[in-house]
């Protein structure tokens, strides 16, 4: 193993043991290397005669460059978007989303958590978590209604084994006893990892205030017991929750800091939280306790994190973390953000309106929904990816099918007066099918 990443495992293991033996085997060899950015980044400071470290050219003491792609990212400079970012992110990128994060989750108020590091959109923090925290074999709980990658990036790339629950219960909310059944049989092996993605994606479920601190005491229980807890939050969606009685925080800030043996990771990004898919910008934020000093600790993770991203995609791109950190120092960023979000709101609401109507009872049923982008259909005598075919080459829409009988519907997609069609054509498919016709 090499030296400096033995120097971060003796930091882990002096403050939190438990951490230590949470990592995975890859996490546990990884380290931030002592190379050539680290000797770029102090030629940086201090070569004042000349640099000739980082692998990029200059040109009359500026980054060389075609104008006519400069011409198209307007006053921006070349330092500011072609040269490389950081592995572990902008430093004021970093400091900015930390302190949304305080601000969106006021239960962090007095706890410490890491300075978040950057990743390639929130799908590379899923991997990342994965590399750092998951072993060939190790079994992961997470709901019946998940995002497919799940099954790529843990089955397929990493060898670890998905356990299901059923996210709803009979009456509708979230599982709460099919959670904690489905963890403690996992929790014979000492260590469980759960992946909780609220809002849910396909569903566009969010826990309740009551649901969201039974989840969080059940977890809690079982660090209390031993268990050592290894506790992902896709908050992909983060936010964008359009009833009152949602639990209004992510779970992490509850989590964070709760228990020697709770680490918390949270898995967030600008891509759907401010409308950025493209640039692909997230963040990977760690929050647990130590006996000693925690700052080390957050260090060593960070310097883990951002080896792992520099053996894998190097960096996140530097234009867009530029552009992100740009617009979350505008005037206009607040206002922009609660307009976007009354518009999705709204269209939620809307879907919500259109689906009480009774003509619709014999086709399906909707699974509760409450926040995020989509809301799904439980079809209810029609085979899925029969209609969504069957829509798609008839009506022009288009769907998704998961499964033998649910349909998701992204009405972040439509325009408002657009839902009412979109269902009725739905409805004109299934009752094509079910009379045997198109």
């Amino acid at each position: 193993m090499n030296p400096i990443a033995q120097e971060l495992n003796a930091v882990l293991s002096a403050q939190n043991p438990a951490l230590l033996e949470m990592l995975s085997d890859m996490g546990k060899r990884l380290f931030f290397p002592k190379g050539i950015l680290t000797q770029g980044a102090e030629a940086k400071e201090k070569a004042f005669a000349a640099n000739a470290t980082i692998g990029i050219a200059m040109e009359h003491h500026r980054t060389m460059h075609f104008q006519s792609l400069m011409d198209q990212v307007n006053e921006i400079p070349p330092e500011e978007s072609l040269t490389y970012a950081p592995s572990f992110g902008i430093p004021a990128l970093r400091n900015a989303w930390q302190a949304e994060l305080f601000a969106k989750n006021p239960t962090l108020s007095g706890k410490r958590i890491s300075l978040p590091v950057v990743t390639c959109g929130v799908t590379h923090g899923v991997s990342t978590f994965a590399d750092l925290w998951v072993d060939p074999g190790d079994t992961l709980v997470l709901p019946d209604k998940m995002w497919g990658n799940y099954n790529m990036i843990f089955s397929v790339k990493k060898g670890a084994k998905i356990v299901t629950f059923p996210l709803f219960s009979g009456s509708g909310g979230f599982n709460l006893k099919g959670f904690e059944e489905a963890l403690r049989k996992e929790a014979v092996s000492g260590k469980v990892i759960p992946i909780l993605n609220f809002p849910n994606n396909p569903t566009g479920y969010s826990p309740n205030r009551a649901e969201g601190e039974a989840i969080v005491n059940i977890l809690r229980g079982l660090a209390e017991e031993g268990i050592r807890v290894v506790v992902a939050f896709d908050d992909a969606y983060f936010g964008l929750f359009y009833d009152d009685a949602v639990f209004p925080e992510s779970l992490f800030a509850a989590l964070a800091q709760s228990h020697p043996n709770i680490l918390a990771v949270k898995l967030d990004g600008a891509t759907k939280e401010n409308f950025v898919w493209g640039l692909r910008v997230g963040f990977i934020t760690y929050g647990c306790k130590a006996d000693g000093d925690i700052a080390r600790v957050y260090e060593a993770l960070e310097k883990k994190t951002a080896g792992c991203i520099r053996g894998t995609v190097s960096n996140a791109p530097h234009l867009s973390q530029t552009l992100l950190l740009r617009s979350m120092g505008d005037r206009r960023y607040a206002a922009e953000k609660k307009e976007k979000f009354e518009i999705l709101k709204q269209r939620a609401l809307r879907v919500r309106e259109v689906l009480k109507q009774g003509r619709y009872q014999d086709a399906w049923e909707a699974y509760p929904f409450n926040s995020g982008y989509f809301m799904c259909l439980r079809l209810k005598k029609m085979d899925a990816e029969a209609l969504r075919v069957h829509l798609l080459e008839k009506y022009g829409v288009g769907l998704i099918s998961i499964g033998d009988r649910d349909l998701r519907v992204a009405f972040s997609c439509l325009e408002e007066g657009e839902i009412q069609d979109l269902f009725d054509q739905i409805l004109a498919g299934v009752r094509d099918l079910s009379r045997g016709g198109a």
